[in-house]
Parts: C-alpha cells; structure tokens; sequence
C-alpha cells in the first residue's frame, strides 16, 4: 500500500480508474492462485500474496476516497475514516501469516524439490505482468494529482516486477529442469513483503494509539507557536492522525493580556493556524487562547 492518502477532489476524480485497476488486480489475484495449483508453483502463490497486498492498499485508497465525501451520522463524529486502519491492521496480520506459510513451505521445497509445470507458470506470470502494466498506464495521469493514485500507482509498479520474476523463474525451470528456482523467488518475495508489511502495522498501529504522525515532532510544534509574537507558552499540546494523511491538532495557547482584543484575537489565531498548514501540514487544529492567570489555575497533568 501507499505511504498516504489525498481525500480531496483530486482523489474523487480518480476513483473510475482506482476501480478499474482494483478489478485488474483482482483478475490478477485469480489467475495467479489458480496458476498456482495448477503448476504446484510457490513463487506464483508468492506473488499472488504480494499482489493482494496492493489490491487491498488500492481498494483502502478507494474506501478513503469514497468515505471522504460522504456524509455520515451525528453521533460519529470523525465518521468512518478509521475502517482504513483496521482494515490495513487485518490485512498485515493476514499477510504476515502467508509470508510464514510461504517460506516454512520453501525450506520443505528446497530440501525435497517437487516438480512444477513451467509452461502455466509462464503464462500466469505472463498475464500478471500485462495486466499490471495495463494499470500502469492507466494511473500514470492520476498519479501526479493525487497521493492515493501516487500510492496505487508505486504498488502496481512493484507487482509488476513481482511477476516478471516468477516469469524468468518460469523460464529457468523450462531451460534447465532447476525446480528450486520457484522455491528461490517465493522465498524472495515474501522476504519483499515481510519488511513492508511490519512497516504498515507499525504505522497501523500509530494511528490507533493515536501516537504524533510520522514527520511531525510535536516540541518543533511546541517551539514554532510559542516564537509567535504575543504568544507566551503552549501547553496541553496534542498531535494525531484520524486515519492516513489527515493530521489534527490541539492545545492551549496562552497568551499576552494586550492580545485580547478582537482585531488581535483574530490576528494572532490567523498567524497559529497558517504556521501549523505551512510548517507542518495539519490542517485540522483546536487551538484555546488563554490568559496568563488561567494557567496558573489549571493542572500540570500535561505539559
């Protein structure tokens, strides 16, 4: 899957071709499971796996972009845009168990080589390959508009690959007779997806805990909005993502008594916001502007 999502009309506007490489990526997923059986291949299984971790990244881009645009009910008050991770949470730990599968399986394979059929491994790769390219060239345009096709768009290219080394396994095995060079490319690849899909949870996860996103240090934070002039400490400082991409912030501004005017109010929360977009990119912030005296009067729970 990719690294983030853009939830904008942007993304809407390439949904019709995140759907069509969706169902390629399916069709994909089908051939290459069935190729599988049919040619005993465990570097097709492989790359039938790899590949379903990038058709289920697109669909979660698909999900992100159709959640954003639509309205939900009052109660949920960050709508759905959590069901992206933990579907991705489901999906790595799905991942990670047929990564296990895949290279338990290797080692039996490498010690007691089982004959494959090279000609369905060939041909199932082949379809693999013309398909991923197929969505290549389909999401080449979007990918410079928006992240979620950006992301989509770097998964294919990595399927594609993937593919292209079960077809030179393929050939190898219909050259030589070396059997164990299906064994060496399932190991390869899902060694591939074992790194990729520890670093999804990992951020997975992030989310969920509601840890600051990654590349964004709240005390850099902390330190820009408390340089502005008029601003004299923050505190009760929070930073976290409600799903891929969309970081929110709060905190407590405490500020000098002359900024309490209206005009300087307004001022002064126009100038934390811009520096919070600018700065840092997060677009979603609560910002309470205290006196000096409220602070003293409230807990130092959180700093």
């Amino acid at each position: 899957m990719g690294g983030g999502h853009d939830h904008g009309s942007a993304g809407m506007r390439n949904r019709g071709t995140l759907v069509v490489a969706l169902c390629l990526g399916l069709s994909v997923v089908a051939v290459q499971l069935i190729g599988a059986f049919l040619a005993n291949s465990l570097a097709l299984l492989a790359d039938a796996a790899h590949m379903f971790t990038d058709v289920a990244g697109i669909a979660l881009a698909i999900v992100a972009i159709s959640i954003a645009a639509r309205r939900t009910r009052p109660s949920r008050t960050f709508g759905l845009y959590r069901i992206e991770i933990l579907a991705t949470v489901a999906n790595g730990f799905l991942l990670l168990g047929v990564s296990a599968y895949i290279l338990v399986e290797a080692v039996q394979r490498w010690s007691h080589p089982e004959p494959v059929q090279p000609g369905v491994m060939i041909v199932a790769a082949l379809y693999g390959v013309a398909a991923n390219v197929a969505s290549l060239l389909l999401l080449r345009r979007g990918s410079r508009e928006s992240l979620a096709v950006k992301g989509a768009y770097l998964e294919v290219f990595s399927d594609a690959l993937g593919s292209f080394g079960v077809v030179v396994a393929g050939l190898v095995v219909l050259g030589t007779g070396f059997d164990r060079a299906d064994v060496i490319v399932s190991v390869v690849i899902a060694i591939f997806m074992v790194p990729r899909t520890l670093l999804l949870l990992r951020d997975a996860f992030g989310v969920l805990m509601e840890n600051a996103p990654r590349g964004v240090d709240p005390e850099l934070i902390r330190t820009d909005l408390a340089a502005l002039p008029g601003v004299r400490s923050v505190h009760d400082l929070h930073v976290w993502a409600i799903t891929s991409g969309m970081p929110s912030l709060s905190a407590h501004i405490v500020v000098e008594p002359s900024c309490f005017g209206a005009d300087d109010q307004a001022r002064l929360l126009a100038e934390l916001q811009r520096t919070l977009h600018e700065n840092f990119a997060v677009e979603h912030s609560t910002l309470q502007i205290e006196p000096p005296q409220h602070r003293e009067g409230e807990s130092a729970q959180h700093p």
